[in-house]
C-alpha cells in the first residue's frame, strides 16, 4: 500500500507536513537545588540533569542564594533543605514561595517542621531515603501542576495532626534556631500584597531594604538574619547547648556525613540511597566509623556523636 504522505508519481509536490510537527515538546522544567551540603547538591544537580525535561538553573548553600537564585533563574521549582547555615529554609520560604513552588527536600522528620512548612507554602514534602530517582523526578513534575507530594514520614506528621484536631495554621513550636526571621515576613503577607509584584521582580539586592513608606511591613529580612540560624544537628551557637567536640573522632568528610544520617535513624539502604554509593561501601565506612568512636553499635556511636553519651560534656536535656 503506498505511503499517502509520498508524493504522486511525476508530482513535483513537496509531501503534506504531519499534524504533530506544530507541537514542539515543551521546554524542559527549571530547578533551583538548595542544600548546605555539597555532595547532596552535586547528586541532585547529576541526577536531575539526566532527564531531558528537567534542568538545574542553580544550585544554591542557604535561602538567601535560594532566593537571589530564584530572582535570577525564575525557575518552575526549588528544592529546599530545611536546616542550613545563614539563612535556614524555613526562614526562607514564605519569600520563595512567591516566585515558585517549592518542595521541601531535608532529612528533617519532626513533625512541627512538616505542619510549619506546609502553612508557609511549601507543595510537598520529602525526607532523604523514603524516595526513589524516579519518585523525585515525578514529584517535581507534579508540583510544578500544583499536585502536592510527601513521603511516608511527612504524611505521617499531617495525619497525626488531624487525628489530634490541630490546625496547620496553629503554629506548634519549632525547634529553637528555626524560622526565626518569620516573625512577621509570614503573618505580614496580607499587608505587603500591594507590594508583591515589587518584591519578586525586584534584583538580588531587594533583600537589603523593603519599601519604606509600604504600611504593615517588616523591618525584618532575610538578610538581617544571624549567622547561627537554622544551624544542622552538627553544632548550636551561642546561648544554646554547646556542640559536641568531634574532632578526636578524625572522621573523614564522608564518615562524618554517613554519622549523621546514622544519628538520624537512616538505616544501610537509605544511606546508600542517599549518598549514592553501594550498601557495601556503607558497611565498610561504618565499621571504620565503629572503629574510631571505639564504639559496637549504632545507638552507642550515635550518643557519642551527638555528645549525649555519658561523659561527653554535653547532656540529654
Amino acid at each position: 500500500m503506498p505511503d499517502p504522505t509520498s508524493p504522486r508519481p511525476g508530482s513535483q509536490e513537496p509531501p503534506p507536513k504531519s499534524p504533530f510537527e506544530a507541537f514542539p515538546p515543551p521546554p524542559p522544567l527549571k530547578v533551583v537545588v538548595a542544600d548546605d551540603n555539597p555532595v547532596v547538591r552535586a547528586g541532585l544537580t547529576a541526577l536531575l540533569s539526566g532527564r531531558s525535561d528537567i534542568t538545574v538553573a542553580a544550585e544554591a548553600a542557604d535561602g538567601r542564594q535560594a532566593y537571589e537564585a530564584a530572582l535570577q533563574h525564575r525557575p518552575d521549582v526549588v528544592l529546599l533543605d530545611v536546616r542550613m547555615p545563614g539563612v535556614d529554609g524555613i526562614s526562607a520560604l514564605p519569600y520563595l514561595v512567591h516566585i515558585a513552588p517549592v518542595v521541601m527536600l531535608t532529612y528533617s522528620r519532626e513533625s512541627e517542621i512538616v505542619q510549619e512548612a506546609l502553612r508557609r507554602g511549601a507543595g510537598g514534602y520529602l525526607v532523604h531515603g523514603e524516595f526513589t530517582a524516579d519518585q523525585l523526578v515525578a514529584a517535581i513534575r507534579d508540583i510544578k501542576e500544583g499536585r502536592a507530594h510527601f513521603t511516608p514520614t511527612a504524611a505521617g506528621a499531617l495525619l497525626a495532626q488531624l487525628r489530634q484536631g490541630q490546625s496547620p495554621a496553629g503554629g506548634m513550636p519549632l525547634p529553637e534556631g528555626l524560622g526565626q526571621a518569620d516573625a512577621t515576613a509570614y503573618e505580614n503577607a496580607s499587608a505587603r500584597a500591594p507590594y508583591l509584584h515589587a518584591e519578586i521582580t525586584s534584583p538580588p539586592g531587594y533583600f537589603d531594604t523593603y519599601p519604606p513608606s509600604a504600611p504593615g511591613v517588616p523591618a525584618e529580612n532575610l538578610s538581617q538574619l544571624q549567622p547561627d540560624v537554622g544551624q544542622s544537628s552538627s553544632g548550636w551557637s551561642s546561648g544554646r547547648p554547646a556542640a559536641p567536640d568531634r574532632s578526636r573522632f578524625q572522621l573523614s568528610t564522608r564518615e562524618a556525613e554517613i554519622m549523621d544520617h546514622i544519628a538520624s535513624g537512616m538505616n544501610n539502604q537509605q544511606i546508600a540511597a542517599t549518598c549514592f554509593i553501594s550498601e557495601k561501601t556503607v558497611k565498610n565506612h561504618i565499621n571504620r566509623i565503629f572503629a574510631k568512636l571505639h564504639s559496637t553499635s549504632r545507638s552507642e556511636a550515635a550518643a557519642k556523636w551527638l555528645g549525649t553519651a555519658p561523659g561527653s560534656g554535653r547532656g540529654v536535656g
